[in-house]
């Protein structure tokens, strides 16, 4: 008698997972985040506007996340 949960640990073992971004380039990947994030701070901070706010706040955030995110993992801290 074969149960579902077995089936699909089967199938998943054919095809194992593979990361979009490898252990290799996790460091350049977070370096290149974090240096486009402060790039990116800096020009928000002379331009302060509410036009500004979308168009540089928001991509800045989310790639200091990233980028710290990709850094923390790449020197071994895993969060």
């Amino acid at each position: 008698m074969s149960s579902p949960l077995l089936d699909v640990w089967e199938a998943a073992a054919a095809s194992p997972y593979q990361p979009s971004v490898g252990k290799d380039t996790q460091f350049t990947v977070g370096a290149v985040l974090l240096l486009l994030a402060f790039f990116l701070t800096g020009v928000f901070g002379l331009n302060r506007s509410v036009v500004n706010l979308p168009l540089l706040g928001a991509p800045a955030s989310l790639a200091f996340g990233f980028g710290a995110v990709y850094m923390i993992c790449a020197v071994g801290v895993y969060v």
